[in-house]
Formats: structure tokens, C-alpha cells, sequence
């Protein structure tokens, strides 16, 4: 049967007719006030139904070569929507049967189980035709899902036919506006510029390339991918994307400065790149500038709290976004950010931690309300980065504690600290029982399954450590005495079956979590005793004093308060020569520890009594004694 024979041009003209209004509302829709997510995705919905439902009448037919350039443009505007909505399974099926459909109209046989045969089939049976560009679009389309569906193994395997697509649609752009007096107004219109596409498709190939040779730890070849992206016509987010991520190459290479030059023109091209800030905050952290960290964090902060979002877009109505088209893990990964809430406390503690108490006061406390509110739509990222996740609410009531008592705020501090208790009490073990320093097992009363007993004990001992450092601070003794000696109570209820408790100092292979609370404990253990042994001095309770110190520094050798006092004891017992030998061993062990890692309440405080370790060496001097190098 001739294919003349289904000719009907009024039917061609209604249906090009429809395409192009559907186009035109499209761009009236997308041209007005800015849509939400959830409006532009039933936006997308509707207009997907509504090209679908057009080019289900158009295919109704046998393919005809007149109706060829219409029925391709029409897979075209439905294969974007698809796309855009991440139908990803849907536009493919649309391209395979439209590809069938082509050969048939130019009658060249094909292979339909391998996707890039049938595609370079197509390309050399419509060479030399009319079709020949429609077919470049739908490639440039299909390009489009391979991208967004991370196919980089395909698209390499083809770029020579994808990127000299670029060129060719650029070519044919220049053609039509030179043919644009002769064109028909009945011209099937598209819904998105194939050029346009294809220049957004070319740099987002390299970046996602370079991001990924960048994962595999191949930084100078993820930087020659990245230099070429810079010569490439690309909207101001994806520029800055280039130079983010040319930057991560630099710091892999050991280049800090170079890498944080990076970081600077990404800012400068698109000032809503957060991970350039970011990854400035980390470089910054890397080279030990802290006061230039702590800036890195406010500014990240405040970024992250902005109300407008931080994901990339390309102006104006075009529906495949950069997010869309690079959405790999190694570039997800490399892209991400912390929550406003974990920047908020890591800026928090930093402060504390540095020298700006009060600074740090005041960002526990706006991250406390921030958790305490309903209203957290402004903290919480896409993507989450790979780091520690923020502490559990009684472990930030413990360390603001601690940072208030460090402001000189202690009636605050024992306000948290009642917080804790009286969230944990209730549910503290009778015992904990070690079998082994990667394992244990908890013998409790009443307690909700699957609770990490151990945890609460820790809680409610570091409660009470810092109460007993609050009453230190007043220089109330006894109430200090009484509280020290409650957190050391309940270790009792902790007990090993095998060769009793002696937990480790901490140490870099004790990574476990079981490992790490038992570290926790040896040190709230310590700094207990070493408390409540400070407070006996200053009660004239020398024996007693002299017995906590001795079992402070045997669970916490390098507390360098226990180990002053215990030799201020020793010499106010007339134990000279053995007060200057613990002095020296203090001193010893003290430089040679470092308490950075450790948790801002498990660190010794500066708020009690201290001894002057330049008076303690005059001392000695005087003794006649010669202190070792």
C-alpha cells in the first residue's frame, strides 16, 4: 500500500498547530512568577500528558515521510518532559520506537538490541535527508539521559558523534536565523533549544567526568577534564562548579594555596556555591588557621540559613537543570554540604575551643533553640556530607554546659546539667558488664529495648563532673566533694568479667564505639578523682586529697591538675623530694598530650583552683634542685 495514500495535510496542520500552542503555554507558564518544586513538577505532569496524548495520534498511523518531522518533534517535547521529571525509562522507550519508525520511512535494516548501533544507523540513513536534524535533536536528547542517568561509559564510547554534535547544532542555529524571513510560522516548534542543550551537555560531560577520575584519586587527569570545561560556553553555576571542583584536584595534589584560589573564583562566579565555602572552611582547618576557620564557619552559616535555595539553575524556562544532569555519586559526594545545624556546631565548638567562650555560648544556645523549634526548614541539606552526624540532644546539653561554665556562667551550666539528669537517671543500669574492650553487655531494670545503657551512665557522670566543677568554680567544697563523688559512684556499677576494668587511655586504633565510651569513662574517672582530690586540699583534707590524686593520675596519667596538686600535697606533708619528682613527671606527660579530640567536657577545666607552674620551678630552684632537660 503507498504511503501517499494517509497523506492529509489538515491533519498535519491541526497537529502542528497543537504542538506549537502547547510550546507557546509552555513558555507563558514557565516566563511568569518563579514556580515551586511541587508546581513545576505537576507543571511538567500536565504538559507530559498533553504531548503524549498528540503524538499517540500522530504514531496512530503508518509512518509517513511528510509527517516524519512533526512526529519527531512532538517525541522531542514529550521526551523533555519525561526527562525533566526523571522519567528516564519512558523517554528511552520513546526514542527506540520512534528510531524504529524512522527506518522504516528510509527502509535501512538495524540491530535494536544494542542501543548505539541503532543510533549510528539512524544517523547515516537520515544523513542526506530532510529528517537529518530532527534525529541531532533527539540525539541531543538522548544525550541528556545518559547524563543524568550517569551512562559515562556510553557517552565516551560515543562523544565523537556527541560532541561534534555541538557543533553541528550551532551551525544549523546560524543557518535558520539567515533562513529566518522565509521560515513558516508552521514550523513545529520545541520546547527546549537543542543548541542550548548541547553546550550544557558538553561542559556537564566534563565535569562529570572529572568528578569522577577525581573519586578514583585521579586528580591531574580530573584537572585536564576540568581545564577543558573552562573553554566551553556554560551558564555562571556550572563555571563555578569548574573552578570548585579544579580546586579539590589542587588540594588532592597538596597544593593548599592554589586549591583556595580555586575556591575564591568559584565564590566570585556564583555566590550561592556553598561548598566552595566549604571546602575554603576545610583548607583553612587543614593549614591551622583557625581564626580564618571560624570566619570559613560563620559565613558558611549564615549562607546555609538563607531562604533562597542553593541549587544550581539555568535562567530562564529551561526544564533540564544542572542538578538533573549531574546527579553521579562522586559528584554528589563532591558537592555536598553539612546541615546548617552541623556547621552551626561545629562553629560553636571551634569558638569555645579557641579562645571566644562567649562567642560559643551564644551558637549552643542558637543551636539548641534551632532543635528545640518546629521550624527547621532552613537546616536541612539535600545531600548530606559524609562526617560525624551531630551529637545527640543530652551530649549538646553537656558540652553548652561546659562552654557556659567556661564563660563564667555557672548557674546555667548546672541548669543543663539537671536537663540530663533528668533524662537519664530514671534509666541507668544497675550494671554494665565488660566482656571484652569491643564488647559488652548491660543488666538494667525497666529500660526500653535496644537503649544504649552505657551511654546514659556516661551522661549522667559527665552531669555530674561538671556540676562538681560548677561548685568548685563557687568555691562551695563540699557540695563539690558530694558531686564529684556521685559521678565516681557510678562507675562502681561497671565491672568486667575476665582481668577486671582498665580501659586505655584513648589511642587512634580504639575506634569502636565500644572502645570509645570506655575511654569516655577512664577519663570521667580521672577527672572525678583529680576534682574531688582538689577540693579536699582547699578543706585542709590532705590524706584524703593525697589518695584521690594518686587514683586520678592512675586512670588519667597526663592530668596535669592531678598531678600538680598531688605534688602541692606531697609538699605541704613535708614529701619534698617526692613532690618535686611528680611535678617533673606532670610536666613530662602533659606536653606530650594533646586533649583537641576529646569532647569540650571531658577536658580539663580552667575555672578552679590552679597552681602556677612557674612558681612550683622557683620552688625547686630554691630547693636546690636541677630539673631535668
Amino acid at each position: 500500500m503507498s504511503h501517499t495514500t494517509y497523506q492529509q495535510p489538515s491533519l498535519l496542520d491541526g497537529w502542528t498547530k497543537e504542538n506549537n500552542e502547547l510550546v507557546r503555554q509552555w513558555e507563558l507558564d514557565r516566563g511568569e512568577d518563579a514556580l515551586t518544586r511541587d508546581q513545576n513538577q505537576t507543571h511538567l505532569r500536565c504538559c507530559s500528558s498533553e504531548f503524549h496524548k498528540l503524538l499517540r495520534n500522530i504514531q496512530g498511523i503508518p509512518p509517513l515521510i511528510d509527517h516524519m518531522k512533526l512526529e519527531l518533534t512532538v517525541v522531542y517535547n514529550t521526551c523533555v518532559c519525561f526527562t525533566a521529571q526523571s522519567c528516564f525509562s519512558e523517554a528511552e522507550g520513546l526514542f527506540h520506537h520512534a528510531a524504529q519508525r524512522v527506518l522504516q520511512v528510509t527502509g535501512d535494516d538495524h540491530d535494536a538490541s544494542d542501543r548505539l548501533v541503532l543510533w549510528r544507523t539512524i544517523l547515516k540513513s537520515t544523513e542526506r535527508t530532510d529528517l537529518k536534524s530532527c534525529v541531532l535533536h533527539l540525539l541531543c536528547l538522548q544525550w541528556a539521559v545518559w547524563q543524568a542517568t550517569c551512562e559515562l561509559k556510553i557517552i565516551q564510547e560515543f562523544k565523537d558523534e556527541l560532541f561534534s554534535l555541538v557543533g553541528t547544532l550551532s551551525a544549523e542555529i546560524r543557518d535558520d536565523r539567515r533562513e529566518a524571513g522565509k521560515k513558516s510560522p508552521d514550523t513545529p516548534l520545541l520546547l527546549v533549544d537543542p543548541r542550548r542543550l548541547s553546550e550544557l551537555l558538553h561542559i556537564c560531560t566534563f565535569i562529570a567526568q572529572g568528578a569522577e577520575r577525581l573519586s578514583e584519586g585521579q586528580s591531574s587527569e580530573a584537572l585536564s577534564d576540568l581545564q577543558t570545561a573552562f573553554s566551553l560556553p556554560a551558564p555562571r553555576c556550572l563555571l563555578a562548579y569548574t573552578h570548585l571542583l579544579s580546586g579539590s584536584c589542587l588540594a588532592h595534589m597538596g597544593c593548599p594555596q592554589m586549591a583556595l584560589q580555586c575556591y575564591r573564583k568559584a565564590l566570585e562566579t556564583d555566590s550561592r556555591c556553598v561548598c566552595a565555602l566549604y571546602q575554603t572552611m576545610l583548607i583553612y582547618r587543614q593549614l591551622g588557621n583557625t581564626q580564618a576557620e571560624i570566619q570559613a564557619l560563620r559565613l558558611l552559616h549564615s549562607t546555609l540559613m538563607l531562604p533562597c535555595s542553593t541549587e544550581p539553575a539555568v535562567p530562564g524556562t529551561h526544564p533540564l537543570s544542572p542538578s538533573l544532569l549531574l546527579s553521579s555519586q562522586s559528584l554528589s559526594s563532591l558537592l555536598s554540604v553539612p546541615s546548617a545545624l552541623s556547621v552551626l556546631h561545629s562553629l560553636a565548638l571551634k569558638s569555645a575551643l579557641h579562645g571566644r567562650a562567649s562567642e560559643g555560648v551564644e551558637y549552643y544556645l542558637d543551636l539548641l533553640a534551632a532543635l528545640h523549634s518546629e521550624n527547621q526548614h532552613a537546616v536541612s541539606q539535600k545531600v548530606p556530607v559524609e562526617v560525624p552526624p551531630l551529637p545527640r540532644l543530652p551530649e549538646l546539653y553537656l558540652q553548652a554546659g561546659a562552654v557556659l561554665l567556661m564563660a563564667r556562667r555557672p548557674a546555667d551550666c548546672m541548669a543543663l546539667c539537671d536537663e540530663v539528669m533528668s533524662s537519664t537517671l530514671e534509666l541507668l543500669p544497675e550494671r554494665v558488664v565488660l566482656e571484652e574492650l569491643e564488647e559488652y553487655e548491660v543488666e538494667t531494670r525497666g529500660c526500653a529495648e535496644g537503649e544504649d545503657r552505657l551511654e546514659l551512665l556516661l551522661w549522667a557522670g559527665a552531669a555530674y563532673l561538671l556540676q562538681g566543677h560548677c561548685h568548685t568554680y563557687l568555691k562551695d567544697w563540699k557540695q563539690a566533694v558530694t558531686l564529684y563523688t556521685r559521678c565516681i559512684n557510678l562507675f562502681v556499677r561497671v565491672c568486667c568479667k575476665k582481668s577486671g576494668f582498665q580501659p586505655q587511655i584513648p589511642s587512634a586504633d580504639m575506634v569502636s564505639r565500644q572502645g570509645k565510651d570506655l575511654c569516655v569513662l577512664q577519663r570521667l574517672k580521672g577527672l572525678s578523682l583529680a576534682g574531688r582530690g582538689i577540693s579536699f586540699t582547699q578543706t585542709g583534707q590532705l590524706k584524703e586529697a593525697l589518695r584521690d590524686l594518686q587514683l586520678s593520675l592512675q586512670a588519667l596519667p597526663e592530668c596535669l591538675s592531678a598531678g600538680l596538686w598531688c605534688g602541692e600535697v606531697f609538699w605541704r606533708l613535708g614529701r619534698k623530694q617526692e613532690a618535686v619528682a611528680c611535678w617533673e613527671k606532670t610536666w613530662t606527660l602533659s606536653t606530650q598530650s594533646s586533649e583537641k579530640s576529646l569532647s569540650v567536657y571531658l577536658q580539663e577545666p580552667q575555672t578552679g583552683p590552679l597552681l602556677d607552674s612557674t612558681e612550683l620551678r622557683c620552688r625547686i630552684k630554691e630547693l636546690g634542685l636541677t630539673l631535668s632537660a
